[in-house]
Formats: structure tokens, sequence, C-alpha cells
């Protein structure tokens, strides 16, 4: 049962994986989906790939396998439509690619490890949850850890009966970290599932523009951006994740302590997440 001070303060706070703590442009999964369909007579551009980000990854390739062009090119290599049974063997097909793919983009986004001690300082737990399954994360989490990352908890896509952007990975996390009410959370994703599985749950939300899926740069790239080109993206990026339910967006989480002082700020003054 929550209390005044449970409605004062945070509790804690749940982060995505690729394109939130590592993997600065969420590059890890593009690859293997073009790869994947490739495999299948199927070209897809990395741009359809990204559409569904967020997502469990089955739910991935059926979101993709169902697209109305991709759908098209599907039927005109194998003569009949998409299909769950095609979804479930390109699933098992991806999950090594992916399993390969993420051992070269698993390093830390600038600033993410500093966040993370500096909330653990102000004794918020630090949860997670992702669209990759088991198996991928098995491959992650220890080139997380081994970097100085490693979440009070982790729930993969697979664990529970449905993924994003549903509720119930927030709701096992929640569990897992022992944290109640979820308006003393919050949740922190580059993509519009997983800031849905925020909003689904009751918690706080706070999208990322510049280091995940909506711009799909890395690092690197950029910063080779003009300015200018920078701020348009930005701006766009900033858009897409209101508009997907984010209570706020930053650059990236470097950026989220402020927020996270503006929140309990609010909290105080007895404002709760819509």
């Amino acid at each position: 049962m929550s209390n005044n001070k449970n409605m004062q303060h945070l509790q804690a706070v749940v982060f995505d994986w690729a394109g939130t703590i590592i993997d600065f442009g969420s590059l890890a999964p593009m690859g293997a989906f073009v790869q994947l369909f490739a495999r299948y007579d199927v070209s897809i551009s990395i741009a359809e790939a990204r559409v569904p980000m967020g997502l469990a990854k089955w739910d991935h390739i059926h979101a993709l396998g169902n697209q109305p062009d991709i759908a098209q090119r599907w039927r005109q290599a194998h003569g009949r439509d998409f299909s769950d049974a095609d979804c479930d063997e390109l699933y098992e097909v991806f999950t090594p690619m992916n399993q390969a793919s993420v051992t070269q983009h698993a390093s830390l986004i600038p600033g993410a490890l500093e966040t993370v001690v500096a909330l653990r300082a102000r004794g918020l737990k630090i949860g997670s949850t992702t669209g990759y399954n088991r198996p991928i994360m098995d491959v992650v989490a220890p080139l997380a850890e081994a970097q100085g990352y490693k979440p009070d908890n982790l729930v993969c896509a697979g664990d529970m009966a449905s993924a994003r952007p549903g509720p119930l990975m927030m709701v096992r996390t929640l569990s897992d970290l022992g944290v109640w009410p979820p308006a003393a959370v919050v949740k922190v994703d580059d993509t519009v599932p997983g800031l849905q599985e925020g909003r689904a749950v009751g918690a706080w939300v706070v999208g990322l523009a510049v280091t995940g899926n909506c711009l799909g740069l890395s690092e690197a790239e950029w910063l080779a951006t003009p300015p200018e080109r920078q701020a348009l993206l930005r701006a766009q990026a900033h858009q897409l994740l209101l508009d997907g339910g984010a209570h706020f967006v930053i650059d990236g989480v470097a950026d989220l302590l402020p927020l996270i002082a503006e929140i309990e700020r609010r909290m105080a003054a007895g404002e709760l997440p819509a």
C-alpha cells in the first residue's frame, strides 16, 4: 500500500538496454533483421527494420512480415502470405544472428555508468527490461557487467505471457525490486513500445531522443553531424517520443539526473504521472 512518503520520493529507475544504456544508436539488431529477411530472399531496408523497434523480437519480426510493402515482397518470393509459422522459423534463425551482432555493439553509452552510480547514491533501485530474449541477454549482460553495469533485475521479452507495449514486464520488475506504487518509478527508454510499457503500469516515462532508435546513428556519426542538422533530427525525435507517450524527453541517459530532481519536485507538490 502507498503512503505519503512513497508518493513524494522516487524509489527506482527502470532502464531499457540497447539505445539506452548500451549500443549508442541501437545498431546491433538492425543488420540482423536485414540479413534475416535477405536469407529468405526478401529485401528490407534499415529504416523499415527500425519501425517496430522496442517490441519483443518475435513481435518485431511479425510486424515486419506483415508490413504491406514487405508482405508483398514475401508473396513475390514465396508465393504465399507471411504466416505465424514463418515468423516462428525466422525467429529461431534470428536469435543466433543477434547474439553474434550484439558482441560488436555492447559498449556502454557515455554517461550511463556515472548516472547509474549517482542514482544508487540517491538510494534508488535500478531495474531493467528489454525487447531482447533471454538467450541474447545471456550474451549482453556479462559484456555490460564487465564494464561496471549490473542492474538489480532483468526482465526479457519471453519471460512473461506478453511483452511491450503491455505492462507485464514492468509489473515483474516492480515485484523483483520490491517497489510500489508505480508512480514512484521512472521508466527510461528510446522506443515508443518501451515508453508505452511504462505508461501502461503508471510510471513516469522518459524518452531518449539522440542515443537510440529514433536517430539510429552511432556516436561518431552523431558527433560528425552538422549542428543545424542535429537540431532538426533532435526536434523530430523529441516529437516522436512525446507523441508516443513520454512525459519528458532528453538526449540521452547522461542528462537524466536533473530530471530526476524535477520529477521529485513535482511529486512533492502532489503531481502524479498522467
